[in-house]
């Protein structure tokens, strides 16, 4: 993994997150702000995904498990999928809140993919 994207994806993660819980308590319903924040972490998380296959070609190749990393990454890229659905389908103030949970929930998993991908042991 590269340090600058993992350290940008935690970031925009985090952000979405906070903005996401935010919103949802202060009563707001899903809107182009929200699903907007979600699916730019998504979008990384695609992007991350592109990485991950072309970094050992490159000469930037794992040193933790490699199923454990893949394992992380694709269950991170499930979630902003079902965030978002899950705001098509519930339109209330609490699908704001779990979308911003599960966004909080990525940044921790992209964190944790980014010490897989550079430690030996990562267990």
């Amino acid at each position: 993994m590269i340090l600058w994207f993992t350290i940008a994806q935690v970031a925009v993660a985090a952000l979405a997150g906070v903005l996401c819980v935010v919103l949802g308590l202060a009563g707001r319903r899903p809107g182009d702000v929200s699903v907007g924040a979600l699916a730019l972490v998504q979008l990384l998380l695609v992007a991350q995904i592109v990485v991950a296959i072309v970094a050992p070609f490159v000469g930037n190749a794992p040193t933790g498990d490699l199923l454990e990393f893949w394992t992380y990454l694709v269950s991170a890229a499930i979630l902003p999928i079902g965030g978002i659905v899950w705001a098509f389908v519930d339109r209330g103030r609490w699908s704001v809140v779990v979308m911003g949970v599960l966004a909080l929930a990525v940044a921790v998993m992209v964190y944790r993919m980014h010490v897989i991908w550079t430690l030996p042991s990562a267990a």
